[in-house]
């Protein structure tokens, strides 16, 4: 690090009650969660305590303010210690002291001083209905507004379900025309959907600090999720799977099996079509999560999850590789027996193969034959001496 440039660093987050310690852990856990080598903790320290920080503009739209309210309760350590201070936040509704004109002024100077390099965060979905009637701030439609200040951003953050594909305001029947960030804005240089009802914190805070790293953003997949966070559903990491292969299902809640962890999936769980990294990162910093609270997923990460996921407490049905509610009891049965039927078979091969190779070693092995019974004489008579007498006396 920059002596400088870290110095000072140091003195904010002493003035902040966070310890280097802390810090080292908070890089660390980014690391981790990007699925980083340890030899990248440093590079992401020196990067957080020394680079120049990036403009970061926060629009809230059709949204419930959870998203905000998860990132301010982003813990290891604090957003607002670490976070907000490696950020210029120059625009944030929920959070900035200024109002009316001077907020929009405030707005106003951060995208044309900052053009083209600073980051935006987009919070809500974006109605479309009545010209834009049903969302307006400043005499300007949220439509307007997010056109104008995404259009010449450096990157745009759709911050939980309802940014990045429109959430619950585009459920049908959709009354206000609410569309996602993607396609209300079209051309954007650059965009990040972080889907989650809220958006989880951990993984806000891991795609700021990538790119503060590394200049450049997290890999993403054909939903422009990045894949660190998104790249495996919540069936594939979740911690009661043994129980599903076992065939061990919740049948109704608060029932024996419920209380002890058995599946969920006959309760509605949408984990197995559901890409997220709860079971890893959890919820109130690291506490739980809604499955190990003994709830379902109910699928918030998903596009258009009000409408496709619902009922939320109803079996999956139709899901490629898990039946449907009709045979939802045979599913573990089979992997079961699957697995006893393999274990079996390759035990009954086993035995097989080895009496197949004790044969094939017999059959290699050179055998001496049985010496027939005038070779037997012929060579007693070679062994006996030539002076030696015959049966029959001398001549």
């Amino acid at each position: 690090m920059r002596a400088g440039a870290d110095d000072a660093f140091r003195r904010e987050l002493t003035a902040r009650g966070v310890t280097r310690r802390d810090f080292m852990g908070f890089c660390s856990g980014v690391a981790a969660l990007l699925a980083l080598p340890r030899s990248a903790v440093g590079q992401i320290a020196d990067a957080l305590a020394t680079k120049p920080k990036p403009v970061l503009v926060w629009l809230e739209f059709q949204d419930c303010c959870g998203n905000s309210e998860s990132f301010l309760r982003a813990s290891k350590p604090t957003a607002a210690d670490v976070i907000l201070d490696l950020l210029s936040v120059d625009y944030h509704e929920t959070i900035m002291a200024a109002a009316g004109h001077q907020a929009e002024a405030a707005l106003e100077k951060a995208i044309t001083d900052h053009k083209g390099q600073y980051i935006v965060v987009v919070e809500g979905s974006i109605p479309t209905g009545a010209d834009g009637a049903y969302c307006t701030i400043g005499g300007k439609s949220a439509l307007q507004i997010a056109r104008t200040v995404c259009r010449d951003a450096l990157a745009v953050i759709s911050a939980g379900t309802c940014a990045a594909f429109g959430g619950l305001p585009a459920a049908s029947p959709n009354p206000t025309g609410a569309l996602s960030v993607g396609d209300a804005v079209p051309g954007i240089r650059t965009l990040i959907n972080l889907p989650a009802c809220p958006v989880n914190a951990e993984n806000l805070t891991a795609v700021i600090a990538y790119f503060i790293t590394f200049g450049k953003w997290p890999a993403t997949d054909r939903l422009g999720r990045p894949l660190f966070a998104y790249g495996k559903t919540i069936h594939d990491n979740c911690e009661r799977r043994a129980h599903f292969d076992a065939g061990q299902y919740v049948e109704q809640f608060g029932d024996a099996g419920h209380r002890i962890g058995y599946c969920l999936y006959k309760m509605g769980c949408k984990g197995p079509v559901t890409s997220q990294n709860c079971p890893n990162i959890r919820w109130n910093e690291g506490t739980n999560w809604p499955i190990g609270c003994g709830h379902p997923c109910i699928g918030c990460a998903e596009p258009a999850f009000w409408d496709k996921m619902t009922p939320f407490y109803a079996h999956l049905t139709g899901v490629p590789g898990f039946g449907t509610a009709a045979d939802i009891d045979k599913i573990g049965l089979y992997a079961t027996a699957g697995v006893a039927a393999a274990m079996t078979t390759h035990g009954l091969v086993q035995l097989g193969r080895k009496a197949y190779d004790k044969r094939k070693a017999a059959a290699a092995k050179p055998t001496e034959a049985k010496p027939t019974e005038s070779k037997a004489v012929a060579a007693k008579a070679a062994d006996e001496p030539a002076d030696k007498p015959t049966a029959g006396g001398a001549s």
